[in-house]
């Protein structure tokens, strides 16, 4: 009887899922498995506490068709050849990450087990396009977005999608799996209660919030995606990350959408949101072919730009979300309560960090990989850059987000900050993004860390001497 093992990764779902129909065809018998590996120990809290229930989600999928999800703990390769021997495997299976890290390792294991005699094959799940699909005439990949999605969209998206099947062999029995909980996924200290109240990690909870997106907030997603005060995105990153869906489905399920009620509006509201979806496609292909990005500019120029070098007060303070700034200050509590923090936002509180603090973009980056739930290495990387001016398609060095008009414009009412910082709850809505030029500025709330007119102009004298 043959046996082939399914090592899930970033892909933990059981329908659209290659690696698992490639294992099905294989072998008579299918073992699901889960490695807690020392490499993964480098995420954050937030992003470990998804992952805990992501995997139990996963197990009960398996269950309910006639298998169970295997966890073990230790080096990849090792815990590999050792269940393999175990279970009489003759095949390895899985679908690809592409973070350098990640790809190195897995080159290595292909090797090691295919000269142990052992089959192995990856399969893409976790894309559209993957990141040597789409290059230039030159060869060269992209740095620019509106030409690679250009490229994307002439070279078109297999978008089949595949049903999780019907039910799956059992689990060779005796094969030993760690409890879950030896994992140490969730906090010690139980702080996660946002966590629980806001999410439902696992395929069941993304196909849930994908159609209800779909229902309420997509028809009007052009204008309310920049609203952090109202709920008009579709919160599908950490689902994404995770693997709980696919993008297949993603862009299949809007297409459908489209095909029910055919609407002018309804289809630019729909062509915005799958440029997101976009968006992640191309950070992922800028990872690949530029993997010292992650700690290092993407443009040489600004490996000598004139960083604050004494900057821990200031750090921590916009990390603890008292920075004076509202809109900064009620994004960063959203993401320590919720793990998760609206684009918008993320924008703003980057630029404060880089351009009227001048941190480098590497500290932000650093705390929001350990504090979101979709914290992902290339979404990250590209978004940090783009802020900071010193990466792919990045925003000109002379575009300072203004916070208090970005706030005005995007946060109306108020709305947003006041559920954020009750600190400003009685301020009336003209004062409520400046608190400082209210007649009585409120005093249990700290005044700004800076002048903005001020660290605008030292940003820009900054960034002027790199420019060439």
């Amino acid at each position: 009887m043959t046996t082939a093992l399914l090592w899930f990764r970033r892909d933990l779902r059981l329908a659209d899922n290659p690696a698992l129909r490639a294992a099905l065809a294989h072998g008579e018998r299918v073992i699901p498995l889960y490695i807690d590996t020392p490499e993964a120990h480098n995420e954050g809290a937030a992003a470990r506490w998804w992952l805990h229930h992501s995997l139990a989600a996963l197990d009960a999928s398996l269950q309910q068709k006639g298998s169970r999800l295997l966890l073990r703990r230790g080096d990849a390769l090792e815990v590999l050849r050792a269940v393999a021997r175990e279970g009489g495997a003759t095949a390895v299976y899985w679908n690809r990450v592409y973070e350098p890290a990640a790809m190195a390792r897995d080159n290595g294991i292909m090797q090691a087990l295919r000269a142990d005699g052992i089959s192995v094959a990856s399969s893409n799940a976790l894309l559209l396009n993957e990141p040597w699909h789409l290059l230039k005439a030159d060869g060269a990949p992209y740095r620019v977005f509106t030409p690679y999605w250009n490229a994307a969209q002439r070279r078109g998206f297999d978008l089949a999608l595949h049903a999780a099947p019907a039910a799956l062999p059992p689990v060779p029995a005796g094969l030993r799996s760690e409890p879950l909980e030896a994992l140490q996924l969730l906090p010690r200290i139980r702080w996660d209660g946002g966590l629980a109240a806001q999410w439902r990690p696992g395929e069941a909870g993304a196909v849930q919030r994908l159609t209800a997106f779909l229902g309420d907030a997509l028809a009007a997603y052009a204008v309310e995606r920049d609203r952090p005060d109202h709920t008009g995105t579709a919160r599908l990153s950490p689902h994404l990350h995770y693997g709980e869906v696919s993008p297949q489905r993603l862009v299949t399920m809007v297409q459908q959408r489209l095909a029910m009620q055919r609407d002018a509006g309804l289809t630019q509201n729909a062509e915005s949101w799958l440029r997101q979806l976009a968006w992640r496609e191309f950070a992922h292909q800028l990872l690949y072919h530029f993997p010292h990005t992650v700690n290092e500019p993407l443009d040489a120029r600004f490996a000598r730009f004139p960083w604050r070098r004494d900057y821990t007060e200031d750090l921590i303070a916009w990390q603890h979300g008292d920075t004076g700034i509202p809109i900064v200050d009620a994004g960063m509590r959203e993401l320590w309560h919720s793990g998760w923090m609206h684009n918008r936002v993320r924008m703003i509180a980057a630029s404060f960090l880089t351009k009227n603090l001048l941190i480098p973009w590497q500290e932000g980056a650093r705390w929001f990989m350990d504090t979101l739930v979709d914290a992902d290495l290339a979404n990250n990387t590209l978004g940090w850059q783009w802020v900071a001016g010193c990466g792919a398609d990045a925003a000109p060095y002379f575009r300072i987000f203004n916070p208090v008009s970005q706030g005005e414009k995007f946060d109306p009412l108020g709305n947003y900050v006041r559920r954020w910082v009750p600190e400003l709850t009685k301020l009336p809505d003209k004062y409520v993004h400046q608190p400082w030029n209210a007649p009585q500025p409120p005093t249990h709330y700290p005044p700004p860390l800076v002048d903005l007119k001020a660290s605008r102009e030292r940003a820009l004298e900054a960034y002027a001497g790199i420019k060439t």
